[in-house]
C-alpha cells in the first residue's frame, strides 16, 4: 500500500480511538499491523473496508485480543461475521472465503504459523534438555472445516522450513486417530486443525505431545511463552517464504490398518457382538466420523445403515444447526433413518469425531436422547461386569483398576467405582488431564516391572489382556475414561477422547442389552435402584465478542467477591474454588489452578461454575441426587428433576443479575 494512503489509515484509526469507537487493546494490535512495512496488501485493505465501513464491533471482535491457548489448544473465528472483499478473493474449494479472517483474535495464517513456531522452539528445547539428537518429528491432521487443509499445509511447511520431519495424512483424520499416530510414528508432537463441535465459521489448533496427549503445564506454559514472544515480522517471513521446497511425509494406508486394530481393544466380549447381529444407524454430521468407527463397526458383524445425506463432508454442516452430536436436533436425521430401518440404535460423531452422541429407543419403542453423563455410567457399569466374568477384575486386585472422570461428570460414576472397590479419580475439565493420568500409570508400570522383575516392557505392543494384568499390579489400569459432554475413552493406546472406539464400545454394551431383552432406560434404571438416582443439567450463558471475555471474567470473579450463601433457598455449605491452591485429587497429587468453583450444598446436591475454555460461555453444572437408593424411583427421579429444574433457573436469573450489577 502507498505511503501517503496508510498514514491516511493509520490516521482514520487514531480518530476510532479518540472517538471511543475502539477499545485500546484492539487499537493497539491494529496499529502494530499497520506499521508492519512487510504486512500483505490483503490484510491492510481488509481493516481499511472495516474502518471505512465503520463496522466497529466487527474490528473489535477481530483485534481486541491475541488468540490463546485454551483447555482445548486454540480455536477462533476463521470466518469474520464480516467477510472483506480482499479475504473473499476467489471462491475455495470449499465454498467459503480463500483467505481466513484478518485479527489478532482469529485464526488465520498468522496466528497458525505462530502457534506451529511456538511448537516447534519447545520441542527443540525439551529435546535439548532431555538428550534427544534428532530431527524433531511432526504428525499433522486435520478434519473438514474451512480452511483445514490450508492450516495443516502451512503447519507441515512451517516445521519442515525451521528444520523439522513433518508427516500427514493423504485426507481428511478423526483427532484420535492423530493422537495414535503421534505414539505409532514415535513423533515428537502432532498437530490436528480443527475445532471440533464448534460452529462452521470456527477452527482450531490443537498440540500433541511425544505420548499422544494434549500438552499440559508446565509444558504448555512453554509454549505459550514462546507464542507471545513471536513477532508479526517473524510470522511474514513464513507467509511469503518459498513454500515449494521443503518435503514433506504422506503417511501409508499402514497407519490406517495399525488405528483401526487398536479400536479392537474397545470391544472386550467380541463374541457378544457378533451374537447378536446388532443394527444400527451413524452419522458423521457431515465430518470424519464414518472413516474409521463404520468400518470398525462392520469387523465386529455390526450392521450399518448411514445417514447420507450427512456423510458428506461438508465445512457449512448443512442440513443440522450445529454440528454438536450434545445437541438433539444434530440426531434427528439418524433417529429418522432409524425408524425406517428399523435400527434400535443411533450413533452420531462430531466433525473431528472424538465425541458421540447417543439415541435409542424405549420399551415403546421411541427414540431419546441419552447424556453424555448416562452413557459414561452404563459404559462403566457393563465393563466392570465384563471384566469381572473374564476374571480379569477380582477382589484381590481392584485395588489396581479405576475410572477417570472431571470434576463435572456425574458423581455416579465415583458411587459405582466405590462400590465396586475401585478408584475414580476426578480431574480438571479437558481430557487431557486424564491422558496425564494414563502417562503416569503407563510410565510406573514401566518402571516397577523393571525393577521388580528385571524385564522391559514395550507398552504399546503388548496384549489388552497382559497390559491388564501388568498395569492392574503394577500401578493402574484405567477402563474407562470419561467427560459429561460426550467425551469417552475405552482403550489405553490413544491418549485422547475417541468417538471411534467409543462407537465400538456402546454398540457392544447395546449387543448385551439386546441379549437380556432389555433397553437402555432399563439399565439406567437398575443402577439407580442399586447406586441412588442421579440428575445433572447444564446451563450455558453465551457473551460472544470483544466485551463477551471480559464479561464472563467478571462473572465468575463475582462468586469470589461477592459469594451467595443459599442457592434457590438452600443452604450452602462450602464452597471450592480450584484458582487457591493445595487441592488435591484422590491420589492426593496437587490440582492445577483453574477458573472453577464448586458450590456443595446441605441437600448434598451440587453446583459447578466454570468458564468455557473453547467457546464464548460460562457454564453451570448441577448436580442432584437421592443417594440412598430409593425403591420408589419415579417418586425420586420427579423429587431430584423438579429441584434440579428450578436450581438450574435460579442460577441464570442470579447470573443476569451479577451481570447488570
Amino acid at each position: 500500500m502507498e505511503t501517503e494512503k496508510k498514514e491516511e489509515l493509520i490516521n482514520n484509526v487514531h480518530k476510532a480511538l479518540e472517538g471511543e469507537n475502539l477499545i485500546k487493546t484492539s487499537f493497539e494490535n491494529i496499529m502494530a499491523y499497520l506499521k508492519t512495512d512487510e504486512m500483505p496488501d490483503r490484510i491492510i485493505e481488509s481493516i481499511q473496508e472495516l474502518l471505512t465501513d465503520e463496522n466497529w464491533d466487527e474490528l473489535n471482535d477481530r483485534f481486541h485480543a491475541s488468540l490463546a491457548f485454551g483447555t482445548g489448544g486454540m480455536r477462533g473465528r476463521t470466518i469474520g461475521k464480516t467477510v472483506t472483499k480482499s479475504e473473499r478473493g476467489k471462491k475455495s474449494p470449499t465454498g467459503g472465503p480463500e483467505f481466513a479472517a484478518v485479527g489478532t483474535s482469529t485464526l488465520n495464517e498468522l496466528t497458525v504459523i505462530r502457534a506451529t513456531k511456538a511448537l516447534f522452539i519447545f520441542i527443540k528445547q525439551w529435546m535439548a534438555e532431555e538428550g534427544i539428537h534428532e530431527q524433531p518429528r511432526l504428525v499433522v491432521a486435520h478434519d473438514v472445516r474451512h480452511f483445514s487443509v490450508n492450516f495443516s499445509d502451512l503447519v507441515a511447511t512451517e516445521w519442515t522450513r525451521m528444520g523439522g520431519c513433518a508427516m500427514k495424512f493423504d485426507g481428511p483424520r478423526s483427532t484420535p486417530q492423530l493422537s495414535f499416530a503421534v505414539r505409532s510414528n514415535y513423533a515428537h508432537a502432532g498437530v490436528v486443525i480443527t475445532a471440533s463441535h464448534n460452529p462452521f465459521h470456527d477452527n482450531g489448533f490443537k498440540a500433541y505431545f511425544y505420548d499422544g496427549a494434549q500438552l499440559v503445564p508446565p509444558h504448555a506454559n512453554q509454549v505459550v511463552e514462546n507464542y507471545n514472544k513471536i513477532t508479526i515480522g517473524d510470522l511474514l517471513v513464513s507467509l511469503q517464504g518459498d513454500k515449494g521446497n521443503f518435503p514433506i511425509t504422506t503417511l501409508p494406508t499402514s497407519d490406517d490398518l495399525g488405528y483401526r486394530a487398536v479400536l479392537e481393544d474397545a470391544v472386550l466380549d467380541p463374541e457378544m457382538l457378533k451374537n447378536q447381529s446388532l443394527k444400527l444407524v451413524f452419522t458423521p454430521i457431515h465430518g470424519t466420523g464414518a472413516i474409521t468407527a463404520v468400518p470398525a463397526l462392520w469387523d465386529h458383524g455390526v450392521e450399518v445403515c448411514i445417514v447420507d445425506e450427512q456423510n458428506i463432508q461438508d465445512p457449512n454442516f448443512s442440513t443440522v444447526k450445529s454440528p454438536n452430536p450434545e445437541n438433539q436436533e444434530a440426531l434427528k436425521m439418524g433417529i429418522s433413518v432409524a425408524k425406517k430401518t428399523r435400527s434400535s440404535l443411533v450413533l452420531g460423531s462430531d466433525p473431528d469425531s472424538d465425541r458421540i452422541g447417543v439415541a435409542a429407543r424405549d420399551k415403546e419403542g421411541k427414540f431419546h436422547c441419552l447424556t453424555g453423563n448416562q452413557v459414561a455410567c452404563m459404559l462403566a457399569e457393563y465393563r466392570i461386569m465384563q471384566l469381572k466374568r473374564k476374571q480379569l477384575l477380582k477382589e484381590e486386585n481392584q485395588k489396581g483398576f479405576s475410572l477417570l472422570k472431571t470434576f463435572v461428570t456425574s458423581p455416579l460414576l465415583s458411587k459405582i467405582a466405590q462400590t465396586n472397590g475401585i478408584s475414580c479419580i476426578n480431574t480438571p475439565t479437558g481430557f487431557k488431564w486424564m491422558s496425564q493420568k494414563l502417562r503416569k500409570y503407563e510410565e510406573q508400570a514401566t518402571i516397577e516391572i523393571k525393577e521388580r522383575e528385571g524385564l522391559g516392557l514395550d507398552y504399546d505392543n503388548t496384549d489388552l489382556f497382559a497390559r491388564i494384568d501388568i498395569l492392574s499390579r503394577y500401578s493402574r489400569y484405567v477402563l474407562l475414561a470419561a467427560e459429561e459432554s460426550y467425551g469417552y475413552l475405552p482403550v489405553d493406546l490413544v491418549r485422547d477422547k475417541d468417538g471411534n472406539a467409543s462407537a465400538l464400545a456402546i454398540a457392544e454394551l447395546f449387543a448385551f442389552l439386546n441379549s437380556s431383552k432389555s433397553t437402555a432406560f432399563d439399565f439406567l434404571d437398575s443402577l439407580y435402584l442399586k447406586y441412588g438416582y442421579h440428575a445433572e443439567k447444564t446451563e450455558n450463558i453465551y457473551f460472544e465478542g470483544a466485551e463477551g471475555g471480559e464479561t464472563i471474567n467478571r462473572l465468575a470473579k463475582s462468586y469470589r467477591n461477592s459469594p451467595p450463601t443459599t442457592v434457590c433457598d438452600i443452604k450452602i455449605t462450602g464452597i471450592k474454588d480450584f484458582l487457591q491452591t493445595g487441592h488435591l485429587d484422590e491420589e492426593e497429587e496437587n490440582l492445577p489452578l483453574e477458573n472453577f468453583l464448586i458450590i456443595n450444598l446441605e441437600n448434598e446436591f451440587s453446583v459447578a461454575i466454570r468458564p468455557s475454555g473453547t467457546e464464548p460461555k460460562i457454564k453451570y453444572y448441577i448436580f442432584g441426587s437421592d443417594a440412598k437408593g430409593s425403591q420408589d424411583l419415579n417418586k425420586s427421579k420427579e423429587g431430584v428433576n423438579a429441584l434440579v429444574d428450578k436450581i438450574a433457573s435460579w442460577l441464570v436469573e442470579d447470573a443476569e443479575l451479577r451481570v447488570k450489577s
